[in-house]
């Protein structure tokens, strides 16, 4: 396999007739392994990720600099040579990149092992300790921190556990994302959308209903893995990095990301397996373990094997598969649990069904006596087979109840720790929520729960508010005005995810 380096030296050094020679015929010499493996997602119509990564991708920061020209070099490499590993890609490690990774972190984020958070790690010390981080970490003398763990509540009752990296840690990791993202960028097919630039959420959402009102869907294959971020083989993830990364350094720098463990109080845990959920560079890791372990897998397995449409989105390890006959669903879900299982990955058996779906399924359902269609949960929303006004097929997409359940308790939560401020302070906080959470739920068809979720907040401020003396009792005509005054209006927003997805992905 061809090992290259790029380095500052290369890029100024003058090309002789030899060289150009060399170079061309070493191209030449070279086998472009995705010949068979469009990057588009086949039913999105898109332009493939080869394309998107060839755009420009230019940040802004608070130094108003741009990205490196070596780091637009990296990205040119990686687009037109799909096996090239880099060998040098320590050296765009740079000071400079430092600085601007510290001003792209969180201002609020809560602190890791080292008790420092952003503020105090800025003012006028700031460039001297990025010096001697940068110093640190080229020298081998930077020693990762363990992550600080802490539980978060699932829908299910559950907790999941978050690791938060120190301050530095978050520094490093955030600009070797940066680097890395240049490379895997070029990778990525079509249908992975979680934690990359220019794609969100809505993204995901837009393709996933797109595919099942505009194409021939008739399955759903509702795929959850079990414990993923805990369950991940660094032996694994490891060798997947090493198909582009040569150098290293950076091998090691992520070894050291990997093996630091997890501070549970004032217990450490060694950690042999998994990445930390919540550190700054797992979602790159985790997107890169999924694309060699299922991505590029169920690309190759609709085209060899499928007898009928297949659309694939994901989002993180949030895998939703659209199929058109069953005899390709049924020999997927089997296929697939064998093929995780070889990465170290498991299928939740309660959480992982296969059901029938999309604009023909509620009529056969009822030809056959059976029920309505069940609806499938995907990023915070339940997809369910409904019907417009005038009786055509329509995906509704409505919050998902238990999501929003968490979300009012931890605002109850918060509110009664607010009991004691005045009526602005608290409708001044409760106006950011609301229009934050409206900010994402407020899609079509989802009107009836955003009236809800107002509503309940309504009730629950009435109730802070009743109980703050015994003479505060809050009457609902006071407390109408009140929130006619405060909380934002529910309104729908995001456009039908046809348009959306019709202006990003144009035919």
């Amino acid at each position: 396999m061809l090992l290259v380096r790029v380095g500052k030296a290369s890029r100024h050094k003058p090309m002789t007739n030899d060289s150009k020679k060399s170079e061309s015929s070493v191209r030449a010499m070279k086998s472009a392994n995705k010949a068979a493996m469009t990057a588009a997602e086949s039913t999105e119509q898109r332009e493939d990720t080869k394309g998107n990564a060839g755009t420009a991708t230019t940040r802004r920061t608070q130094s108003r600099e741009s990205v490196s020209s070596g780091l637009a070099r990296v990205r040119q490499l990686a687009k037109e040579q799909p096996k090239l590993r880099f060998t040098a890609l320590m050296h765009h490690l740079t000071a400079d990149l430092l600085r601007q990774s510290y001003f792209w972190l969180k201002r609020n984020a809560a602190p890791g092992v080292d008790g420092v958070t952003w503020e105090a790690y800025g003012g006028e010390q700031l460039d001297e300790r990025l010096a001697d981080l940068f110093a640190r970490v080229h020298r081998g003398a930077y020693r990762a921190l363990p992550s600080r763990r802490k539980m978060i509540p699932k829908p299910d009752g559950r907790e999941r556990p978050l690791g938060i990296a120190s301050l530095e840690d978050k520094i490093v990791q955030r600009a070797m994302v940066e680097i890395l993202n240049e490379i895997y960028e070029a990778d990525f097919l079509g249908f992975s959308y979680g934690f990359r630039p220019g794609r969100g959420q809505h993204d995901a959402l837009d393709a996933l209903a797109y595919a099942i009102t505009r194409t021939p869907v008739n399955w759903i294959l509702d795929a959850d893995l079990r414990a993923y971020f805990d369950t991940v083989s660094h032996d694994w993830l490891i060798r997947f990095l090493e198909h582009r990364i040569g150098d290293p350094r950076v091998i090691r720098l992520i070894r050291k990301w990997l093996q630091a463990g997890v501070m549970d109080g004032l217990n450490l845990i060694a950690t042999t397996k998994g990445t930390p959920q919540g550190s700054v560079i797992s979602p790159l890791l985790a997107n890169v373990y999924l694309h060699y372990s299922f991505d590029l897998w169920i690309h190759r397995w609709r085209k060899k094997h499928a007898s009928g449409n297949i659309v694939v989105v994901r989002y993180a390890d949030d895998i939703v598969v659209g199929l058109q006959h069953y005899t390709d669903a049924n020999a997927l879900k089997s296929q697939l649990e064998t093929r995780l299982a070889t990465f170290s990955l498991t299928l939740h058996p309660e959480k992982t069904r296969l059901i029938e779906f999309g604009r023909w399924a509620d009529e056969r359902r009822r030809k056959r006596g059976d029920g309505k269609p069940e609806p499938f949960g995907f990023l915070g929303f339940l997809h369910i087979c409904a019907k417009s006004r005038k009786g055509y097929f329509q995906l509704r997409r409505q919050t998902r109840p238990d999501r929003m359940r968490i979300t009012l308790q931890a605002i109850g939560e918060q509110l009664r720790k607010r009991m004691h401020q005045s009526v602005e302070e608290q409708g001044r906080w409760l106006q950011s929520v609301v229009r934050g959470y409206f900010a994402y739920h407020a899609v079509p068809t989802n009107f009836p729960a955003l009236c809800t979720f107002r509503y309940r907040i309504t009730r629950l401020w009435r109730h802070v508010l009743s109980r703050r003396s015994q003479n505060a009792y809050t009457t609902w005509r006071t407390m109408s005005a009140i929130v006619k005054t405060w909380l934002p209006t529910p309104r729908i927003i995001h456009p039908w995810p046809g348009e959306r997805f019709a202006v990003n992905h144009p035919m």
